[in-house]
């Protein structure tokens, strides 16, 4: 019985051993990791009050780069984390942008009953699965490439965050400007 117990618990949390796999079993769990907190945050993007479903967006994509950690047997810190998460939403959102304005207008216009719910409803889920997926894809690269949460530095994956904006259709208001010329 205790054999049973053991062995479910191993097939319920695979990513707690990861020195068991292989790479290429590694990066499978990894992406089935991104793809299902990517569905987590397209759900949190749908909590009805301003502010609160970007703070559970936060929480979930912190939630996957603990588990993305586990997985390649990175060391993880939380605080660490927290600041990866904020500076890669900086990243991905810069400040000024059409739309880093439009993400947070999204957010609070779930406080306007009718067109203010239905458009936060349909924008915020859209935009936290896009920039979950990113971060996830992102962390996947780094941690596969033998990186460290310590040694993660954002500037250094412009090209890598720039290539999921636009997969994502993410422009900053100057690219958007340039592009309608």
């Amino acid at each position: 019985m205790a054999q049973d117990e053991a062995g479910s618990a191993q097939a319920q949390a695979p990513e707690t051993q990861p020195t068991e796999m292989t790479d290429e079993q590694r990066d499978e769990l990894a992406s089935q990791v991104v793809d299902r907190f990517s569905l987590y945050s397209g759900a949190a993007g749908l909590i009805p009050v301003p502010v609160v479903d970007v703070a559970t967006v936060g929480g979930v994509q912190l939630q996957m780069l603990r588990r993305l950690s586990a997985i390649y047997g990175v060391p993880f810190s939380e605080n660490r984390g927290k600041s990866i998460i904020a500076s890669l939403a900086g990243a991905l959102i810069p400040a000024g942008t059409a739309t880093g304005a439009a993400v947070g207008t999204a957010s609070l216009l779930k406080g306007l009953p009718g067109v203010g719910t239905l458009i936060g409803a349909v924008t915020m889920p859209a935009f936290s699965a896009g920039a979950t997926y990113a971060i996830g894809k992102l962390f996947i690269h780094h941690f596969a490439s033998g990186g460290t949460l310590l040694d993660f530095n954002p500037p250094d994956y412009r090209e890598f965050i720039k290539t999921h904006k636009e997969r994502f259709g993410i422009q900053s208001a100057g690219q958007q400007n340039s592009s309608s010329k």
